[in-house]
């Protein structure tokens, strides 16, 4: 993802063209690393390159010299830009790739016409461009740039009103402190579970005994398979005359004997079983019928 340097506007490249061909075209000096220029004498370097690159047409040879130069002269902006990020996991390398895009884009829109500095217009590209990457980068599922913030200010919130209270705030406190509403504040605290994710094969730190995340968060439902049946049943059942749906409650709900429920109904015990076996043919005809 290394950012090309002497690409036209919006564009990267990985090589630069040979600075001193394109000095000798253009009557200017060879430029030194930046670490052997002073800081006043790169700014007013820089100042010079960027009126000749207002007076050379985009996209030519001398044009892509001048701005890969300028891109040259300035990246210690990058690197301090960059150092700001240093306890973040990405690789530093990353980071100052990324900001010297932010750079590139910075050089392409600065006017000397509005007389401000370049570093003072450029550090704000260089370091959006770097939190912009992290943005995309450091959530573990993507949640739309509203929650992202709202993290971050629920966040802050938290840690000020802890301070204050000597205790963890409430949702109606951390609301109130953000001019929020509970639901929303809610939908902030259950994006911040989004940023970070274990692996469901991940052994817990404390005890490796107990087995993978994936072992500990749910069972199998065997009563799912019959849940099909059950619902088909429902029809069928209610069309029963009513002395058969008793005999089949008491019999599968109350666990009641064939005696039982005889005694119950003041019937033999072998009219329950008819009447039970006639009904159950019938659903299972019904069934049979509707698959």
């Amino acid at each position: 993802m290394s950012p090309r340097l002497d690409a036209s506007p919006g564009e990267t490249a990985t090589s630069t063209p040979p600075a001193e061909d394109f000095a000798l075209e253009l009557d200017l000096p060879e430029i030194p690393p930046y670490d052997e220029v002073a800081p006043l004498d790169a700014r007013a370097l820089s100042k010079t390159l960027f009126e000749r690159l207002e007076s050379l047409e985009e996209g030519t040879h001398e044009y892509a010299y001048v701005r890969n130069t300028l891109v040259e002269l300035n990246l210690a902006l990058v690197k301090f830009a960059a150092s700001r990020f240093r306890s973040r996991s990405e690789p530093m390398e990353d980071i100052i790739q990324v900001g010297t895009i932010g750079l590139i884009k910075a050089i392409d829109r600065f006017e000397l016409s509005r007389g401000v500095e370049f570093p003072t217009f450029a550090m704000p590209t260089i370091v959006g461009e770097i939190k912009r990457f992290f943005r995309d980068t450091s959530w573990s599922v993507r949640v739309p740039r509203r929650l992202q913030e709202l993290r971050l200010d629920l966040a802050k919130a938290g840690d000020e009103l802890a301070q204050q209270l000597d205790r963890a705030p409430t949702i109606g406190e951390l609301a109130d402190r953000l001019g929020l509403s509970n639901d929303e504040v809610v939908e902030g605290m259950a994006a911040s579970n989004a940023y970070t994710a274990s692996s469901l094969d991940a052994q817990p730190e404390e005890d490796d005994s107990e087995g993978a995340l994936a072992d500990r968060i749910g069972y199998e439902d065997h009563g799912l398979e019959g849940i099909e049946y059950v619902e088909s049943l429902k029809p069928l059942i209610a069309e029963l005359p009513p002395r058969d749906r008793k005999i089949l409650s008491l019999r599968f709900v109350a666990n009641m004997t064939q005696s039982e429920i005889g005694e119950e109904l003041g019937i033999s015990q072998m009219h329950v079983s008819r009447l039970l076996s006639r009904t159950l043919m019938r659903l299972r005809k019904g069934l049979t019928l509707e698959e």
